[in-house]
């Protein structure tokens, strides 16, 4: 399963946005379950519920730092540009809100997230942002040598 796949997957497991794409990575990354779950919880809905930078984004830029433990400053900001550009070019906007509204949806701040049900799901444009997100690092790894494509 492409970590893709396996991101969007975590998400329908109930993960948020953000820990759905750093799980998908953890391996990878050498990090286990529970830290990349607990590191990346509060990044979901837009870092907190406040729909502001995409948690599949802020999951993925998470996880190129540990995917590049190597960059530079300047280099890990220029890697997570790449990301946020890709992701950008291919959904409109790399903010929540933006993204939701963007789907007909409410832009609701409150801490509280919405019940995972099977109609909240259904009307979620999350689940495809979240492989985006996630075949966008994996295309990078594979490009940068890191990673080697899943069959």
């Amino acid at each position: 399963m492409k970590r893709a796949e396996r991101a969007k997957a975590l998400f329908s497991e109930g993960y948020n946005c953000a820990q759905a794409v750093v799980l998908a990575f953890a391996a990878d990354a050498g990090l286990d379950e529970e830290t990349a779950k607990n590191f990346s919880r509060p990044l979901g809905g837009g870092m907190g519920r406040l729909r502001q930078t995409c948690g599949a984004v802020a999951g993925a830029a998470c996880a190129s730092g540990v995917l590049f433990p190597e960059l530079t400053k300047a280099e890990a900001y220029a890697l997570v540009q790449e990301i946020a550009r890709r992701f950008r070019e291919k959904n409109g906007s790399i903010k929540c809100g933006e993204l939701l509204t963007g789907a007909g949806l409410k832009t609701d701040t409150a801490p509280n997230p919405e019940a995972r049900t099977p109609e909240y799901y259904k009307k979620r444009p999350c689940p495809n942002l979240i492989y985006d997100a996630a075949e966008i690092l994996e295309e990078i790894c594979i490009e940068r040598g890191r990673l080697q494509a899943e069959k």
